[in-house]
């Protein structure tokens, strides 16, 4: 996965006055747009299309300097008015490109990125592969957005309006793997954009034929595989390092990638205060 990545960042600088052709350059590496969006947020903790905003930007300030024409420079990195160009410029360099070309700066540069792999062999990741059939997540869920660490507070909240008879009653339904009470992230971003909105679903797996109550919501899920990891300590600390280390460890040394697919946090065991967690991550993954 390191190679492709560094690959990736090779088509960014010969795309830079052009066109990115994402799904393209993954064909070509010989692996999906979703897994490589997915890796290279996780890895350069900034969206794909952020990175080449930054990219972009950053050679459109030096031809800022050289008293360029900005429409000439606006068509060059592929917006279609010196306004669209101002307003990327502005969001890259914080200064308006007017003031930069007049003051010199102060300019921002986004240094061209390279991965590496460091193996340090201080941890093992417990994991396990699961093979599962078709099946169905159903709750009770809501739009909220994304945030990388610490207790997000509208999924925080959204459990919180769910009575506890309800939470009762749902354990009483879920008769399939993952067990128990579930943590569904659905429709996620691919580029995993911090604030993006994902659905959050509380609730529990059901197999494929068992019908669901009414009034609750469904995720339907098919047959696939599934990487399962198992994680036990702080929470929500431990969970979120296990998550990160999926990209920065487990992938790059296992010949599997991520494929589209809702991705599953399984609470096994929990103190009172929900302080500490035994916890299983499912993400849906396929051979590489």
């Amino acid at each position: 996965m390191i190679t492709e990545l560094n690959r990736l960042m090779e088509a960014v600088e010969d795309s830079l006055t052009g066109d990115l052709d994402v799904p393209d350059v993954a064909v070509g590496l010989g692996t999906t747009e979703y897994h490589l969006r997915r890796m290279f947020s996780s890895l350069a903790g900034m969206p794909l299309s952020e990175y080449v905003r930054r990219r972009r930007m950053t050679h459109a300030a030096g031809d800022l300097l050289r008293d360029e024409d900005l429409l000439s420079i606006a068509v060059r990195y592929g917006y279609g008015s010196t306004e669209a160009l101002g307003r990327a410029f502005r969001s890259v360099h914080g200064v308006k490109p007017g003031d930069a070309r007049r003051d010199g700066g102060p300019l921002r540069t986004q240094s061209q990125l390279r991965f590496t792999l460091t193996v340090e062999g201080k941890s093992t990741m417990d994991t396990r592969i699961a093979e599962r059939p078709a099946f169905r997540l159903v709750g009770h869920a809501a739009r909220v957005p994304l945030i990388h660490l610490g207790i997000n507070p509208h999924i925080q909240a959204h459990v919180a309006s769910i009575p506890r008879e309800e939470h009762d009653r749902l354990r009483t339904l879920g008769n399939t793997q993952p067990a128990g009470l579930l943590q569904v992230s659905a429709d996620v971003d691919p580029d995993y954009t911090e604030g993006s909105d994902l659905t959050y679903l509380h609730g529990v797996a059901v197999t494929e034929t068992t019908r669901a109550a009414e009034n609750l919501d469904a995720i339907e899920v098919p047959a696939g595989t599934w990487a399962v990891f198992r994680t036990e300590g702080e929470y929500p600390a431990t969970l979120q390092s296990a998550w990160a280390a999926t990209a920065t460890d487990w992938f790059p040394s296992n010949p599997w990638r991520l494929r589209p697919g809702p991705s599953i946090v399984a609470i096994l065991e929990r103190s009172d205060d929900f302080s500490t967690a035994t916890c299983e991550l499912w993400l849906p993954v396929e051979h590489a």
